[in-house]
């Protein structure tokens, strides 16, 4: 289900479905806020300490219930109303208490879609990082959207876990204050779009991946090289993509229109799409895919039309997962860190709630390196 939250991750790698059931705190309220040192000069009644939530309400021009949805981190409230409300709050000298006495031993993993070896390899690096610091890892999915449903965020607001990890996908302006006004820090991995200068991020080197996958080919010696991409709404597909065009502009190589293919990431679109190119009249002899599943697809298409890989055709994957290297051939691919990544994008979200500094702008890139397995050779 798409909105269901059930799985869940013991740090110990065993996988089940359970029911996480956390009890809304009610204490987080104007009283669960300190105020700082006191006003000393100040006498009217809007700028004590001692601000009431009728005041602060009253100056902001909006209810008091508002205000109270405010304090509790409640989603139904508008960002620009969250964040006019929240000033005033900073500006009397409230604050939240610290949060790590009130956080469960979680972090909340959400994928965009949760099928793949490509995920189960995300989980391990996220998982080794909690179990260092003794927490678990809840998992969802956004069913293939690019931001969680609309309770989602309700949700992990009541969990109240250490820290948010979210694999490409992202967080809508109103998702994002909840989080923030809960001092819940959030870390996006292999963002699908840019996620802003204000939001801590990690990704690999996807053009310098797709630059070395193709030049390995124009090495071999082939000219006609056709790519098979992500997803062109996602960042990294595109990277890849622009990658692969530098390497052939430099070369002096014409990128032809007729060897471009979009894909979903899937095995079924490089079956796709590989017939749909191997069928043409000029076929190419290489090609550079967007992710290995795209790739192992692609060798299907290959088999069913009786060409020998490499001989008739070269192939790179890109992501390195372990099935590339237990198909025959073996696939040159080019590695992407997916473990390190995840454990870096862990570590860093742990980080940030230690510090409690959510807004510090932080940006990791792993490199990536080809791998050269046997599925390239020269033209024949």
């Amino acid at each position: 289900m798409c909105e269901s939250f059930g799985w869940y991750v013991e740090c110990s790698g065993n996988l089940w479905r359970d029911k996480v059931f956390v009890k809304r705190s009610r204490r987080d309220t104007i009283a669960a806020m300190r105020p700082s040192k006191p006003a000393e000069t100040q006498t009217t009644p809007q700028s004590t300490q001692t601000a009431t939530l009728a005041e602060i309400a009253r100056e902001a021009g909006v209810s008091a219930p508002t205000v109270s949805k405010v304090l509790n981190g409640r989603a139904d409230v508008a960002p620009a109303t969250r964040t006019r409300v929240e000033d005033l709050l900073r500006a009397y000298g409230y604050r939240r208490r610290r949060a790590e006495a009130t956080r469960s031993p979680l972090i909340d993993l959400v994928f965009h879609e949760l099928e793949s070896a490509w995920a189960m390899e995300v989980i391990r690096g996220v998982e080794n990082a909690a179990r260092e610091e003794g927490l678990s890892v809840v998992l969802s999915e956004s069913a293939g959207r690019l931001t969680p449903g609309r309770t989602w965020a309700d949700q992990v607001a009541a969990r109240r876990p250490h820290g948010v990890i979210l694999v490409l996908s992202g967080l809508d302006e109103s998702q994002r204050a909840l989080l923030t006004s809960r001092s819940i820090p959030f870390v996006v991995m292999d963002p699908a779009g840019d996620p802003g200068d204000d939001v801590p991020s990690v990704g690999a080197t996807n053009w310098q991946g797709g630059l070395a996958a193709t030049r390995h080919l124009i090495e071999l010696g082939h000219t006609r090289i056709a790519s098979i991409s992500g997803p062109s709404r996602m960042m990294c597909s595109r990277a890849r993509v622009d990658g692969y065009r530098a390497a052939l502009e430099t070369a002096g190589l014409p990128v032809d229109p007729d060897l471009l293919r979009v894909g979903d990431f899937h095995h079924e679109t490089g079956y796709r799409a590989g017939l749909d190119l191997l069928r043409s009249p000029n076929r190419p002899t290489a090609v550079f895919t967007g992710n290995d599943l795209q790739a192992l697809g692609l060798y299907e298409a290959a088999r069913e039309l009786g060409l020998r890989i490499p001989e008739d055709l070269s192939i790179v994957g890109f992501d390195d997962l372990p099935i590339a290297r237990w198909v025959g051939p073996p696939l040159t691919t080019v590695r992407q860190p997916l473990m390190e990544m995840a454990e870096t994008a862990a570590k860093l979200v742990l980080s940030l709630g230690r510090d409690e500094d959510t807004s510090a702008a932080t940006r990791v890139e792993l490199a990536t390196s080809l791998v050269v397995r046997n599925s390239t050779a020269a033209p024949l």
